[in-house]
């Protein structure tokens, strides 16, 4: 199919390129950490440098990789426990040979817009391209698509970031360790079951706030669903008891530890973060930290007055009585469920 003839251009100025990445757009660089226990040092190789002879020196600590060398990390003995005294089977000493550690090392990429260096994995696959990927990362991509399409600019991307924080700091939460939600699902996907193993990205395996945080629920480690990332964008803002099946709502309450009754039950907003929000300081903040995103703020204030039946703009001590007449201008609009808000 030929290329449809482009309607827009983007001409550039003022463009930030350094030194150190000129000239590297296609060349892929093996990272790892050095294997002297002492040495915190992570080293970036050229992997076009790297034959099957190799040496490659620490810059930090000097600490040689050379092919056909290992490391030992410590002596062992195997013992045969059902003698007494136990048996000596074999003995011998724990070591990792250089030349698996270098092969196993993580790829990575200079992103030709932004200068930095970037797992592989982030980059768009590019055939044509000596890396086969290209030159500039997804995120810079992606910025430079919203531009020259004028489809969703870097304010706009801003500003559903903002959103999505006002929602995050009203539920709550702590920091997620993804990794161990990856390992509790087993890396498949809760709803559908696909294996996530070996999708390329994070994105490609986003972990779900189970309880939408539309509603002020928090996201945990314990609590969060691995979702894959085209189950993620059917859930974004429902409920459980609205997206789930009965028996998958009943494995969802044994995987995340929250009680069948809350999941099945129909939306509604956290009680923890309605009674904060009684709190004159904490609304006092909250208006003045997202006052640019006074729509969303209203948004939040008709969805708490008319499902809870709870006014946080009463609980301000500072609100324009503007703000409060606008809100109360589209309060008798539908009501949503929070999907007109961006994914949680």
């Amino acid at each position: 199919m030929p290329r449809r003839t482009p309607y827009t251009r983007v001409e550039k100025s003022n463009e930030v390129r350094a030194d150190h990445v000129k000239g590297m757009g296609d060349v892929v660089i093996k990272g790892f950490q050095c294997l002297n226990s002492e040495c915190e040092e992570f080293i970036f190789v050229r992997k076009d440098s790297i034959s099957e002879i190799f040496e490659i020196t620490c810059p930090s600590c000097g600490f040689l990789f050379r092919s056909g060398d290992e490391t030992q990390f410590y002596s062992y003995e195997l013992l045969d426990i059902r003698n007494d005294p136990p048996s000596v089977i074999e003995d011998g000493n724990f070591t990792i040979l250089h030349d698996d550690y270098i092969a196993e090392a993580k790829e990575y990429k200079y992103c030709i817009i932004c200068n930095t260096i970037k797992p592989l994995d982030l980059f768009d696959r590019h055939s044509a391209r000596q890396s086969v990927r290209q030159g500039e990362c997804r995120l810079c991509k992606a910025v430079y698509n919203s531009i020259k399409n004028q489809s969703r600019i870097t304010d706009q991307h801003r500003e559903a970031a903002q959103k999505r924080r006002m929602y995050l700091d009203l539920s709550g939460g702590t920091k997620i360790d993804s990794e161990a939600v990856y390992q509790k699902y087993g890396y498949m996907c809760f709803k559908c079951g696909k294996d996530l193993r070996t999708v390329e990205s994070q994105n490609e395996r986003p972990l779900d706030h189970t309880l939408p945080a539309v509603f002020l629920w928090p996201l945990t480690t314990a609590n969060a669903t691995l979702l894959c990332r085209d189950c993620n964008g059917e859930k974004s803002g429902k409920w459980p008891s609205l997206y789930y099946s009965e028996p998958e709502l009943r494995g969802l309450s044994v995987a995340t530890g929250v009680p069948y009754d809350l999941l099945s039950s129909k939306p509604h907003f956290n009680p923890d973060a309605i009674e904060m929000l009684k709190d004159h300081e904490v609304v006092d903040d909250l208006l003045g930290k997202y006052a640019p995103y006074i729509d969303e703020l209203i948004k939040l204030r008709n969805r708490l007055l008319r499902q809870e039946g709870f006014d946080f703009f009463k609980h301000s001590r500072v609100i324009s009585q503007s703000w409060i007449d606008k809100a109360n201008a589209t309060l008798g609009e539908v009501a949503n469920t929070g999907q007109d808000t961006d994914e949680m």
